[in-house]
């Protein structure tokens, strides 16, 4: 059998298993061991697995998924949420569409100490949805708004995906994190004019006025406990006293300790945050695993490296290799989650990427590539037919077609699509607050 037509059994097999609904990890891993035996026998396969898992799980840095996983637990089970959305709402409330506003501010505020897009959009949907039907927005203006919101979890730091490349690149995690900040920030401000643009367009979806609720020093005092996680996790990364799975430890124990204050989290909820970082953690190193075996088993055809070099020589430039690559996953999310993605395909794309001539050193390249597949990856959390942050926050709604969902993310997917050509042609915004980073 070919090269060519081994990895195409390969992907089909693997897309074969997603269709009947077999785990992500166990398609990978199916399809990797099947594509390995058949080139290189079961006792090369016998060896690789005898080692394999233990290389990458002893990795120190892995231990930061956790905790940062941990961190957004300890915030969403202890009631952060809502002082975030008071506070958002007596800023914003004042314009028209200014509570659905209002809730993406709630979510990149929340999703600076969470680093998970599907926690952030539940935790502020469960705040500011009621809060939205109240005052008169649509259902599809409201559901949209939180589930676009949502995607700012993994948007702005910390990133589990952005960990995670980091991870497969061997790139600085806190130099990532700082690459993504101004980016995470633009795409907050992009919903926000998203939104204010949609209900001067299209009215009847939003109330004339909002109730402006007043900026109180209770709502100031509300976010500080966040405002210090932030800066204290952060600050200390980027100024080099911690490195990120430091930071990520004094984070989740600030939160913890944020959550007892606010008087929110008992023995019931303390025991769920670590039974969920649990299950998500085994989860994404289930990933891992299943991804390893996979790109092992592309490996040995040679491909990804036959297709670096095909690539090469059609004689694009290397803006276009980057837009197709950042097309397909456009298309892959259609099928499968972002993790996976990454997973799956950076270790393919990657050093096809990295050989290009940019004009940047390549450091900046590497950082400068996973904002865009950060920014990227976060279509097919909206994007039918798998959205699932459009299926989270449905779900929350009730009796709401799921039809109005997705018509209300149409314009916060606009926004995506101009903030990521923005960042493409001009890559100095994403790398700016990098050479600040010790």
């Amino acid at each position: 059998m070919s090269p060519i037509a081994l990895t195409v059994l390969i992907f089909a097999l693997m897309l074969g298993l997603m269709a009947v609904r077999v785990p992500i990890a166990v398609t990978m891993f199916v399809a990797g061991c099947i594509g390995y035996v058949l080139q290189a026998g079961w006792l090369p396969l016998a060896s690789f697995l005898n080692t394999q898992a233990f290389a990458r799980f002893a990795s120190y840095d892995l231990s930061v998924i956790p905790l940062f996983i941990l961190m957004g637990n300890f915030a969403t089970q202890g009631g952060i949420s809502q002082a975030l959305f008071e506070f958002a709402a007596a800023v914003m409330a004042r314009f028209k569409g200014g509570l659905a506003m209002a809730a993406v501010m709630a979510c990149a505020a929340f999703g600076a100490i969470c680093g998970s897009s599907v926690a952030t959009a539940a935790t502020i949907t469960q705040v500011a949805l009621p809060e939205l039907k109240r005052h008169g927005y649509s259902g599809r203006l409201a559901t949209g708004t939180l589930a676009a919101g949502g995607t700012l979890g993994i948007l702005i730091p910390p990133s589990v995906p952005l960990v995670i490349y980091a991870i497969l690149t061997e790139q600085n995690i806190a130099k990532l994190f700082a690459a993504a900040m101004v980016p995470g920030i633009i795409a907050m401000l992009g919903y926000m004019v998203a939104i204010a643009i949609y209900v001067r367009l299209v009215p009847g979806h939003a109330p004339e006025h909002d109730d402006a609720p007043r900026l109180t020093a209770s709502s100031l005092w509300g976010i500080a406990p966040i405002a210090v996680i932030f800066v204290v996790v952060f600050g200390g990364i980027y100024f080099g006293i911690f490195t990120p799975t430091e930071g990520a430890a004094v984070g989740a124990a600030a939160t913890f300790v944020a959550a007892l204050a606010k008087r929110e989290i008992n023995w019931a909820r303390f025991k769920q945050c670590f039974y969920a970082t649990a299950e998500s953690s085994a989860m994404i190193f289930m990933i891992f695993l299943g991804a390893d075996l996979m790109n092992a088993a592309l490996a040995l055809t040679q491909v990804p490296g036959q297709l670096a070099s095909v690539v090469q020589g059609f004689g694009l430039s290397p803006l276009a290799v980057v837009g197709a690559i950042l097309l397909f996953y456009v298309v892959l999310g259609a099928v499968m989650d972002e993790l996976s993605m990454i997973l799956l395909t950076i270790p393919i794309f990657f050093p096809m990427v990295i050989g290009l001539d940019f004009g940047m050193p390549r450091e900046s390249v590497a950082i400068w590539f996973g904002i865009m597949v950060l920014m990227t990856v976060g279509f097919g959390l909206l994007a039918p037919p798998v959205g699932l942050n459009v299926y989270i926050v449905n779900g929350m709604a009730k009796d709401l077609p799921i039809a109005e969902s997705y018509r209300g993310v149409l314009p916060f997917l606009i926004s995506d699509t101009l903030r990521t050509l923005l960042l493409l042609f001009v890559p100095p915004i994403s790398l700016w607050l990098v050479k600040y980073v010790g």
